[in-house]
């Protein structure tokens, strides 16, 4: 065992107190230096533009294969859209007069809007349903398909036109370009309007836990500039590895978070020790070398956490995970540098604009401890044993629904229930023409497509495919000879049921493919389409979860080892962020997938979490809980550095932090809720999970299991073995008392 002890040398040690002392001697030059930084990476980002993550890059395996294919022959898909013409009444069918006059105005009326292509009749494609009641006219939007959204509107028109006209009949269009439509004009407000209050929201509890301003003004103000600088930075590292507009989102939402926590950090113990007695200068030091340093180990932890997205292979997550990377590392720079010479030059300003209701008592003597922690922790270091037992009761309680979790992309009813007329539109075109709205595409490329053998081979493959029960047809083939390319649209049976259409899906490509096409030498046949990215994502999803947990926990346990030079608080560190994780994906389970108390979160059980979440959620929260986790174990570290007991220390520890972290978890929680007022379900369970996640961590974890699991541990927290005492000292980087022995006048230049 290898106790800590304390610290009497005069001495600035550490990045934190060297940056924040500069900061603070050349206190316009570090506030011009950030300015000058984000201008500059906002205007050289807006210069080089921003590229996007590619569809050919999304995925890898046989849908990124079919993408390069199509790619590299040129042959630039349209978006297709389709027209579901169907009789209400059931006597009514499509060879009836009054049905093929409709089926005719349909064609005639998107033909005549001049922005469609290829318009074909349901009697010349055979698109009628076995009950002879549907029907499907169809067509290709002109133009870019990326676009095609923003110019469908008028086909749209004519389609309600021709229903007016036709009020027995049901006439909907469906397709990539009205969906685009409709879910931009439906969720495209939604999301800007999530996004921008998350300021305000901040803001507002900010302002009532300073009671100032000016002082609610600052971690605000840090969050957005570094949000802005962020963003031009992402169109530079764009042409390196692409962006995308959820990556944005994400990034948005850790830099509000993680932005104002730094900055709450090192502003409420720069006040806390002024409150003490301390003079502004030496403050000022004080916060640098403690919360300076806390944020910058905080800060590298969560950036090593968003890293381990880069070990998924997907293309969304690595954007994900480099735009979170970046943002983290630009608020962490902006808390250790702009923000000192900031609070150098408000000094006593910084209170500037009190709130009279909100005014704080100001302390004479040490620094504010919370009353209800107090009476919390009393009760948690009586009894550490018992309280362990019940925490960790209670958490593993919460956690068990996710041993029975499934995961699995949404379906369109899944994701949007019934709140877009859309939805309804595709379940009808699914029970219809089951696959019909998500058909497979087999992209086939050969050195001669017009070969004899391999148009045998096509031939083969579209009986086949009906034959073998993967499809109920139409299976069209479409050839482009000048490219030696077929594709092949086959409707999978199964429809929207994920389940039995992956099934479908399975067949085509391990049986039907192998006994047609795959028996011509020097043919490609690689399948795409919803269902088969769906799987393919799964899969490579999958196939990243051991090495991207790997990756976070192990370098998470490094970074705590080296910062704490304790065994036992690396230990415990993971150990306790994995429980808080748990209990995140319990939630999730129990509420999003058994809809058990859905409805009091505005959701619905959908009976999955979707895929993407668990991967996501366990490095956005192994790397968020690390925030409250080293400042509660660096206050702890540092009172016992001081001379206190250890369980002195911890009292102290968590009682001084607990107003600091409550304010900084009610933010994390009001913005990540702010995304579970969305419609889209993954939304929703996005902000759900990390919502909860970050409660639990604030509370049950740093307000009871860990000062609990400390007691227990007593001096024991501090161990580490001789065999690894060569480890660099990365610890504190001084002890406050020696820092300042005595209060200094508020003008004294801070000396380093």
């Amino acid at each position: 065992m290898d106790p800590v002890k304390g610290n009497g040398e005069a001495r600035v040690r550490g990045l934190a107190a060297r940056a924040g002392g500069w900061s603070a001697r050349h206190r316009w030059a570090a506030v011009g230096i950030w300015v000058l930084f984000v201008v500059l990476a906002m205007g050289l980002g807006s210069a080089a533009g921003r590229v996007d993550v590619d569809e050919s890059d999304q995925l890898k395996g046989e849908t990124h294969t079919a993408a390069q294919i199509i790619d590299d022959a040129g042959i630039k898909e349209p978006a297709s859209e389709t027209v579901l013409i169907q009789a209400k009444d059931p006597s009514v069918q499509a060879t009836d007069t009054a049905f093929k006059a409709a089926v005719s105005d349909v064609v005639k009326a998107v033909d005549g809007t001049g922005t469609v292509t290829d318009v074909t009749s349901p009697y010349v494609t055979g698109t009628i349903s076995k009950d002879g009641r549907s029907a499907l006219v169809q067509f290709d939007m002109r133009g870019d398909a990326g676009t095609a959204g923003d110019r469908v509107q008028p086909v749209l028109d004519a389609v309600a036109g021709v229903q007016k006209a036709h009020g027995t009949l049901r006439i909907e269009e469906i397709g990539g370009a009205s969906m685009n439509k409709q879910y931009a004009d439906a969720f495209g407000k939604d999301f800007r309007r999530a996004e921008y209050s998350a300021v305000p929201v901040a803001f507002g509890i900010l302002l009532i836990a300073f009671g100032a301003l000016v002082a609610a003004l600052l971690p605000v103000g840090l969050a957005i500039t570094a949000i802005m600088a962020t963003m031009g930075l992402m169109g530079l590292v764009s042409h390196l590895q692409p962006m995308s507009d959820t990556a944005n989102s994400v990034m948005l939402l850790v830099g509000m978070a993680v932005g104002v926590d730094y900055c709450l950090f090192y502003l409420r113990r720069e006040r806390e020790e002024r409150e003490a007695g301390r003079g502004a200068d030496a403050a000022l030091r004080i916060a640098a070398a403690t919360s300076g340093r806390a944020i910058i180990v905080s800060g590298v932890t969560v950036c090593v956490a968003m890293a381990g997205m880069l070990f998924t292979g997907l293309a969304e997550f690595e954007a994900m995970g480099l735009a979170s990377l970046m943002v983290v590392a630009v608020a962490m720079v902006g808390s250790v540098t702009v923000l000192p010479a900031l609070l150098s030059l408000l000094g006593h300003r910084v209170e500037k604009g009190r709130i009279p209701f909100l005014r704080r008592r100001r302390r004479a003597h040490g620094p504010s401890e919370s009353r209800f922690w107090t009476a919390v922790l009393r009760g948690v270091l009586a009894k550490p044993l018992v309280s362990v037992l019940v925490a960790v009761g209670a958490l593993l309680a919460v956690a068990a629904p996710a041993l029975g979790m499934k995961t699995s992309q949404l379906t369109l009813d899944q994701e949007f229930g019934n709140s877009l007329p859309i939805v309804q539109t595709y379940d009808r075109v699914n029970q219809a023409f089951p696959g019909g709205s998500e058909p497979a595409e087999v992209v086939v490329r050969a050195k001669d497509i017009n070969a004899p053998e391999v148009r045998q081979a096509l031939t083969d493959f579209k009986e086949r495919a009906i034959s073998s029960g993967a499809s109920r047809g139409p299976v069209d083939i479409k050839l482009h000879d000048a490219q030696n390319v077929a594709l092949i649209t086959v409707p999978l049976v199964g429809g929207s049921d994920m389940d039995r259409a992956g099934h479908s899906l399975h067949k085509l490509r391990d049986d039907v493919r192998p006994a047609t096409l795959g028996k011509v030498a020097g043919v490609q046949a690689p399948i795409t389409g919803n269902v088969a990215g769906n799987q393919d994502f799964n899969d490579q999803l999958l196939g990243s979860v051991v090495p991207v947990f790997a990756f976070v926990v192990v370098f998470a346990f490094l970074l705590m080892l080296l910062s704490f030079r304790s065994l036992t608080v690396a230990v415990t560190s993971i150990l306790l962020n994995l429980l808080s994780v748990g209990a995140a994906y319990g939630i999730l389970v129990a509420v999003f997938q058994h809809g058990w108390g859905a409805s009091l979160v505005g959701a619905e059980g959908v009976g999955a979490i979707v895929t993407w979440l668990p991967l996501f959620l366990f490095v956005i929260l192994f790397g968020l809980s690390m925030d409250y986790h080293v400042f509660v174990v660096s206050r702890i570290r540092e009172a016992r550095l001081r001379g206190r007991s250890t369980r002195e220390a911890i009292q102290h520890g968590v009682v001084t932090t607990a107003g600091v972290v409550t304010s900084a978890a009610v933010i994390m929680v009001a913005v990540f809720a702010i995304f579970g007022t969305l419609s889209m379900q993954s939304m929703k369970q996005m902000g759900v999970g990390l919502a909860a996640a970050v409660l639990i961590d604030a509370t049950v974890i740093r307000g009871v299991l860990l000062p609990a699991v400390m007691a227990l541990l007593g001096e024991r927290n501090w161990y580490l073995p001789s065999w690894l005492r060569w480890l660099p000292d990365l610890t504190h980087d001084e002890s406050p008392e020696a820092v300042a022995p005595a209060a200094r006048g508020e003008q004294e230049r801070l000396p380093v």
